[in-house]
């Protein structure tokens, strides 16, 4: 997968989910995900994989610039639940979770949509893909983007006059689909995030007991 897009498969090779919000802080944000107040902590990407890798096991050694007993206190060594990090660019703010697919629910998009917009990627670590776009707690439009006739949105007209995307994948390699999907979608909604946003410390929650 091209890396001129984010997220990719280069930076998540076990796929991910990710969500773009407009006009919301990544507090704000993660709050809207976890239905509730939050305490979250800094990690970067690499500090977030040890994390997800030891979870309770984890030493002081593993990650020396962190303070261990804040990694206790935050919560996110419960490796019964997503881990996830927000950070922001431009008048978007971004969450992403390795792997998924927490992020991928419909009642999760549909929360961090209130009163504003926002769009959903989901890519499994076999490839399969699927987008959704949401307008204040609306899902408009949900798709694979092999298959983008098949749409479950309520009103899935509006993201492609909004973006154009159809022609993109239609004029496309087909093996491409999500990359020119994404990459076409998120330079019209104005969303589209550089991968060193995400490669420093973002604010990070766990939400635990959910798998």
């Amino acid at each position: 997968m091209s890396t001129d897009i984010f997220p990719n498969s280069q930076l998540y090779e076990t796929g991910y989910c990710a969500l773009f919000v407009k006009g919301v802080s990544p507090a704000e944000l993660l709050a809207r995900v976890a239905g509730g107040q939050i305490h979250p902590i800094f990690l970067n990407r690499l500090e977030a994989e040890a994390v997800k890798a030891l979870g309770e096991d984890i030493e002081e050694e593993d990650l020396p610039d962190l303070n261990l007993d804040e990694l206790h206190t935050s919560g996110v060594l419960d490796n019964s639940g997503p881990l996830l990090r927000a950070g922001a660019h431009d008048h978007w703010s971004f969450i992403i979770e390795s792997e998924g697919p927490y992020l991928a629910g419909e009642e999760i998009l549909e929360a961090v949509s209130r009163s504003t917009v926002a769009l959903s990627l989901r890519l499994s670590e076999t490839s399969s893909a699927w987008i959704s776009y949401a307008e204040n707690q609306e899902i408009l439009s949900s798709f694979d983007p092999l298959f983008p006739e098949h749409d479950y949105g309520k009103r899935t007209e509006v993201l492609d006059a909004l973006t154009g995307y159809r022609e993109v994948i239609e004029n496309g390699e087909r093996s491409e689909a999500y990359e020119n999907a994404i990459r076409k979608i998120q330079r019209e909604l104005h969303c589209a995030v550089p991968a060193e946003a995400d490669a420093g410390r973002l604010l990070a929650i766990r939400i635990a007991g959910v798998y």
